[in-house]
This record gives structure tokens, C-alpha cells and sequence, in this order.
């Protein structure tokens, strides 16, 4: 089974967004996605569809990603505005709080999509009331699980970016804890960077954005974040029966192809 991994498009209604353009972003992301991955089951992307949470901008992001051949799952992230969201995309599911949280039963697995915003600020939360819908998830059927949120649960050693990361991390993991065994990997968004780690027994990865990145400075201080125009990328996820493997692909890449 095959599905691309796409996040933090970041989206504006007009205008370039520190000097790029992330709509003509998606758009040469989705033309990659046709062209190169049209057997792909489906995309997921993992929040962070605009930039400012406005309708304009939701109307551009769903002009261009209407545009893909294959299903598409969308999540918000802490730019995202879930009413706007939701006006523009009434069919996604939603929790019975209004969370925008899902779950998906694949040939691969049950895909849990979760919804880690916060009421106010950047940070990630996961309340109450969203641990009591995980937990119901994760109890029934025994499948395999694969797990999506927009921040990460860990931090990742870029002070500024782990300062934002989800801020009830250790509430989430006493709900995951009894099921770790089945949690094939946890699929990441939010620190615009390609990272791949393990946290308490679960493999995880995060992908790159695709308007701008954050760099990799390991001793910036927590109240300054360092972007960086390196690549906008995909992930390319294949799963197996005993296996989960995420290609990064560089889908601006350009560059000569020839015989080794």
C-alpha cells in the first residue's frame, strides 16, 4: 500500500508569503503527485493548510489540492481556523466536540488522524475530551495502528520549535502507552524539517513544508526561529506487512538523471 505524506502548505488568499509563493507550491506538488504517485491510495495532509486561517486562502488551498487524482485526508495545524476550515470543507469529519479528528480502517491498519490545536497560540494541546476519543479508538478492533498529528509529542532539539510542540505530551502517551505494540509510526508535521526518530518504542518521522523551512540550528535560543528556503518535499510512504518506509522526495528536483 502506498499513500503520500504532505504538510504545511501554508496557503495565503493573494500574495507571496516571505517572498514565496504557496499556492504555486501546491500546485507543482500536486502535479507531482499525479504524475509520479497516481497509484498512491490516497494523501494525507497533516495541517497547516494556510497560513493566516482565512477563507480566501482556504478557497486557493482547495482549488489546488482539488486538483489531485486520489482521496485526500485533511487535518488542521495551529495556522489553520476550524470554523473557516470547516465552511470550506463541511464533508470532513469531525469529532462530537468539533474536533477535526478521524479514523480510517485500511488494508494497512487503522489510520487515526487527530487534531492537536490549541485554543489560542502556536502549541499543540490534546485535552480531555479528544485522550477520551483516542482511547475509545485505540481499544477497538486489535489492528495495526498508524498515527497522525500536526505536532509533535517529543521534542526534537530545535529549542524554539520543541517549545511549541504539543503541551499535554505526557497525558497523550498514558492513553497510547498500553498500545505501543501496535503503533506502526507516527506521522508528523509542524517543524518544517525531515526528521526520524523513535519516542518510548514508536518510530516517528516529520517532513519538510512547502513554502519555507525551519532551519537546523541546534543553539538558537527558544524565542527566535531561523527559516531557510531549502526544498519543499513529499513523503512517499509504502507499507508492508512487517515494514513502514517513508521516501523524502525532493519533488522540485531538476537534476540530470543518468546510469550508475
Amino acid at each position: 500500500m502506498k499513500f503520500i505524506h504532505l504538510t504545511d502548505t501554508h496557503v495565503t488568499g493573494d500574495g507571496l508569503l516571505y517572498g514565496q509563493n504557496p499556492a504555486a507550491r501546491l500546485a507543482v506538488a500536486v502535479q507531482s503527485i499525479n504524475a509520479e504517485h497516481g497509484d498512491a491510495a490516497f494523501v494525507v495532509v497533516t495541517g497547516d493548510l494556510t497560513h493566516w486561517g482565512d477563507a480566501d486562502a482556504y478557497a486557493r488551498f482547495s482549488n489546488e489540492i482539488g486538483n489531485l487524482h486520489m482521496p485526500v485526508h485533511l487535518m488542521v495545524g495551529n495556522h489553520d481556523d476550524t470554523g473557516a476550515f470547516s465552511e470550506t470543507f463541511p464533508d470532513t469529519p469531525q469529532d462530537k466536540n468539533g474536533f477535526v479528528q478521524t479514523a480510517i480502517d485500511t488494508e494497512a491498519g487503522r489510520f487515526l488522524l487527530l487534531d492537536t490545536t490549541a485554543p489560542e497560540g502556536h502549541g499543540g494541546a490534546y485535552c480531555a475530551a479528544r485522550r477520551d476519543w483516542l482511547r475509545g479508538h485505540l481499544e477497538t478492533p486489535e489492528d495495526p495502528i498508524l498515527m497522525f498529528m500536526h505536532h509533535p509529542p517529543c521534542p526534537v532539539g530545535i529549542a524554539a520549535m520543541d517549545r511549541i510542540m504539543l503541551q499535554d505530551a505526557e497525558a497523550f502517551h498514558a492513553v497510547i502507552a498500553p498500545h505501543t505494540a501496535r503503533i506502526r509510526h507516527l506521522f508528523l508535521g509542524h517543524v518544517h524539517r525531515a526528521i526520524w526518530g523513535n519516542w518510548r518504542g514508536i518510530s516517528y518521522s516529520c517532513m519538510r513544508g512547502l513554502n519555507h523551512q525551519v532551519a537546523l540550528d541546534l543553539d538558537a535560543p527558544a524565542d527566535r526561529i531561523s527559516g531557510t528556503f531549502e526544498p519543499p518535499a513529499n513523503g512517499v510512504v509504502l507499507l508492508g506487512d512487517d515494514q513502514v518506509t517513508v521516501h523524502l522526495h525532493d519533488f522540485t528536483d531538476r537534476s540530470e538523471r543518468f546510469d550508475l
